[in-house]
């Protein structure tokens, strides 16, 4: 047990989140996903599992760590349903909860069509795949940047 650090974060998953860089993006996918088929196609290349926990709660443990970037439009995305794109179910309002509770601000999710998201999670850095067995349980994460505060430079530590 780590202090300060969620438990559901274990060792792989912390391990991939720190070796992302800006730009890179998380994919956190329900209990229905193919999620090892497309893993494998990942930067990562293997699937990460949070069995046992739903959806919001990975997302949750996730972006406890993880900056969202800022430098994109839509650094939240879920997978949309199909035929009824603007339909929200339940799993993703509570998703977009976390969302908002971890941005501290409302941050709402674009949405992506589903064959569109498969795609695009395949581009991913990793997937993480829950025990979420509701359907539409997926989401795309993109890493932002946590800036250091004003250091001063070489030659000012010199003076």
């Amino acid at each position: 047990m780590l202090k300060n650090l969620d438990p559901l974060l274990n060792a792989d998953v912390l391990h991939a989140l720190r070796a992302m860089g800006h730009g890179d993006e998380v994919v956190i996918c329900d209990a229905n996903f193919p999620a090892d088929s497309v893993a494998r196609a990942t930067v990562l290349g293997k699937l990460l599992r949070f069995d046992g926990a739903d959806a919001a709660r990975a997302v949750r443990a996730v972006l406890s760590v993880l900056p969202l970037d800022t430098f994109v439009e839509h650094p939240a995305q879920r997978m949309e349903v199909v035929g009824e794109p603007n339909t929200i179910p339940a799993v993703q309002r509570e998703a977009q909860a976390e969302v908002n509770a971890a941005e501290g601000r409302d941050l709402p999710f674009a949405s992506i069509e589903r064959f569109a998201f498969y795609e695009r999670a395949k581009k991913a850095y990793c997937v993480i795949a829950t025990g979420e067995r509701r359907g539409y349980g997926c989401f795309v994460f993109t890493k932002g940047v946590l800036l250091a505060p004003d250091a001063p430079s070489a030659g000012e530590q010199q003076k």
